[in-house]
């Protein structure tokens, strides 16, 4: 019984949450005595950035630590070049540093990286630099030197620690998500072959999106792990692109065999068998390339293919002539995945894949638009709080207007930003409470720098142990970052009580106005996101559907994929929080995904053809540019006038034989079930 209430989740994560206070906690001591012994003027710095820096795995905190330093280098020298030059004209001067910290915001918010992370420091070390700095203009290049040695004392400490003591490694976080990921993706393929309806398959993938999100999320940490644990990254993003094909491979195959179900005729009949095999194939623990039967059964589902293809243009047999082929692919990408999930770690040939081996990886969604909102909101901000200060010439001014800035470079990247905000202000309240206790009644007690880290220890690790949890993360921040600043974690105790009065204030004031300013100017409504979302996906499919040539990358396919995963990933967690209902949002991307797949095969495919037949093409591709131009969703008439291209043009190139001609009836059965006008086809049998 012990043993088993030792392996239970909640254990291990208390388990694990500790260790990494314990760790965090270290690494801070490390820094600030290191900060005290060289002699910075503020040794407290080194202390936040352990605490900004510490990530669960050594490899997240490597990567955040040097892009971390990098930010706050980059931070420190525009202050130094703006604030001297511009400090004659406060106005113009304000205007400048919020400009700078409004396009930090902009590239980091592009950058959906961990690189993203440099930019958010530009911003945040100018705003957190600059702003107290115009009090004093002419000790801004020292104050900027000494930030920037306690904050590379800090991130050396924190990576060192965390990387060397207990490591918890970003390889063995992603393996193990990966196993969970290849598993859920096999029974997404079984749930496809036995028949289950497409909007339930549509469903079904979504959580596979957010598997591959989360997978890229871990992954772009693995150049930083330790050495030990070094991934083929290559593999991996070949991997990549094999399991986010299987999404709408899925929900075509679910497709063709609903439209094909309860049917007596023969070439019917004869996919029972090859779906039973494969079937058993995926269910079946994983083989080894030499005895896995996948090449099998890839040409026993290619066999059929022939014998179906010829028959009239809209008949099953050309339906199940297309289903063979998606069949064959689908072997192919589940026996690629189970050779690149065991073979992750080694540099052997790629020799055994059935699909390409050029890599694309993880296509990122990028919205310069919303990104340059956030950024306009985040230097209004700015502004009217630099009115504020310069109008009423608060002296405790400039602190609250850096705290500002800090809050809308940290905090700009979510929607609504102002719930996280909030949680961070639940843990200011508790760590300014605390900070003030340290400061007049325990530390004035303190001799030494072992009784220091001893009377310091409850509040950093049970701050840490909160901080390891994404639920109180935020409110975590709010405590260990605030404790050491104005705790008096400096090199002379010199507590005052006006003077930490004035700044509580000024920091309730900073974060009071941090919410109402990013309420009002940095906030998306969830439903207003989904909208923009969707209204981009099938500005993309227009476009793609207007080209007059195909595009000339090896791997457009691939990226216009995961491009759309990635989106449908952003939509979840926003459909979840929007006011209305959007049942079938969802669908919606992966319709646009499959329509957008089979238009640029379909460009492709006219490329290889001249006469009617490509002016036939391009008609049908110039309705479908109509059939999404606009915001709204099409009626049913322009989906029937789509409808009945598609089939004239079908039925003008059934001839068979032709192999040119096969392809794209092959192509054009995929839009018609993207479309979701493909199970009319029973109507229209012969």
């Amino acid at each position: 019984m012990v043993a088993g209430c030792l392996r239970s989740p909640a254990i291990k994560a208390d388990a694990k949450a500790l260790v990494f206070s314990i760790k965090s906690f270290a690494a801070a001591m490390l820094a600030y005595y290191l900060s005290l012994r060289i002699g910075l003027s503020k040794p407290s710095w080194a202390i936040v950035t352990v605490y900004i820096v510490s990530q669960a795995s050594a490899g997240a905190s490597l990567s955040r630590g040097l892009y971390r330093l990098v930010g706050t280098m980059v931070g420190a020298i525009a202050t130094v070049l703006i604030v001297p030059n511009f400090v004659d004209d406060p106005i113009l001067c304000s205007i400048v540093l919020a400009c700078w910290i409004g396009f930090c915001l902009y590239l980091s918010l592009l950058d959906r990286t961990p690189r993203s992370y440099a930019f958010v420091l530009a911003g945040y070390t100018a705003s957190l630099i600059g702003f107290p700095g115009l009090l004093d203009p002419g000790t801004i290049f020292d104050v900027a030197l000494m930030r920037v040695q306690e904050i590379s004392i800090g991130i050396l400490c924190a990576v060192l620690l965390h990387r060397f003591i207990v490591p918890i490694s970003s390889g063995e976080q992603l393996t193990a998500k990966l196993k969970t990921t290849v598993k859920d993706a096999r029974q997404l393929a079984v749930d496809a072959l036995g028949g289950k309806a497409a909007t339930d398959i549509s469903r079904d993938s979504k959580w596979l999106a957010v598997d591959l999100l989360v997978l890229q999320g871990l992954a772009a940490h693995l150049p930083y792990d330790a050495a030990p644990f070094r991934l083929e990254r290559k593999k991996l993003r070949i991997l990549h692109d094999r399991l986010a094909r299987l999404l709408p491979l899925c929900a075509d195959i679910a497709d063709r065999l609903h439209a094909l179900k309860d049917d007596d005729e023969p070439i019917a009949a004869e996919l029972a068998d090859p779906l039973q095999e494969i079937a058993r194939w995926i269910e079946a623990p994983a083989l080894s390339n030499q005895h896995d039967p996948a090449r099998g059964l890839i040409e026993k589902a290619s066999s059929l293919k022939p014998c179906a293809e010829y028959g009239p243009a809209l008949s099953d047999r050309r339906i199940v002539a297309n289903l063979a082929g998606h069949l064959a692919e689908l072997v192919a990408l589940l026996s690629d995945c189970n050779g690149l999930q065991h073979n992750l770690m080694g540099a052997g040939s790629l020799s055994h894949l059935h699909g390409p081996h050029l890599a694309t990886g993880y296509a990122y969604h990028r919205d310069r638009w919303m990104a340059a909102r956030a950024a306009i909101g985040a230097m209004t901000a700015i502004l009217i709080g630099c009115a504020f200060w310069i109008w009423s010439a608060w002296s405790e001014g400039g602190m609250a207007l850096s705290i500002v800035g800090v809050c809308c470079t940290l905090f700009g990247n979510f929607d609504a930003p102002t719930p996280f905000l909030i949680r961070y202000i639940k843990g200011l309240v508790y760590g300014v409470a605390i900070s003030l206790l340290y400061s007049f009644v325990v530390l004035p007690q303190v001799a030494d720098f072992s009784t220091l880290m001893a009377v310091l220890a409850p509040a950093f690790l049970l701050a840490g142990s909160l901080q390891a949890r994404p639920p109180t993360t935020f409110m975590a921040l709010g405590i260990t970052l605030t404790i050491p600043i104005l705790g008096g974690l400096n090199p002379i105790y010199d507590a005052d009580f006006a003077q930490s009065l004035n700044a509580v204030l000024a920091v309730f004031a900073a974060t009071g106005f941090a919410v109402i300013s990013m309420t009002l100017f940095q906030t998306v409504a969830a439903d207003h996101a989904i909208k923009r979302l969707l209204q981009i996906s099938r500005r993309d499919v227009r476009r793609r559907a207007l080209r007059q040539k195909p595009d000339a990358r090896d791997n457009s396919a691939s990226n216009w994929t995961g491009l759309m995963i990635d989106r449908t990933a952003l939509l979840l967690p926003r459909v979840q929080g929007a006011k209305n209902s959007y049942t079938d949002v969802l669908d919606d991307t992966l319709h646009h995904l499959r329509i957008g797949h089979a238009v640029m095969q379909i460009v492709q495919a006219r490329a290889e053809l001249q006469g009617e037949t490509a002016a036939a093409i391009t008609a049908l591709l110039s309705e479908i540019a109509r059939y999404f131009d606009g915001r709204h969703r099409c009626d049913c008439r322009q989906a029937f006038d789509l409808e009945g291209q598609i089939d004239a043009l079908m039925a003008a190139n059934a001839e068979p034989g032709d192999e040119k001609q096969a392809l794209l009836i092959d192509h054009l059965i995929d839009l018609r079930f993207a479309l979701g006008i493909g199970l009319r086809m029973e109507a229209r049998r012969s």
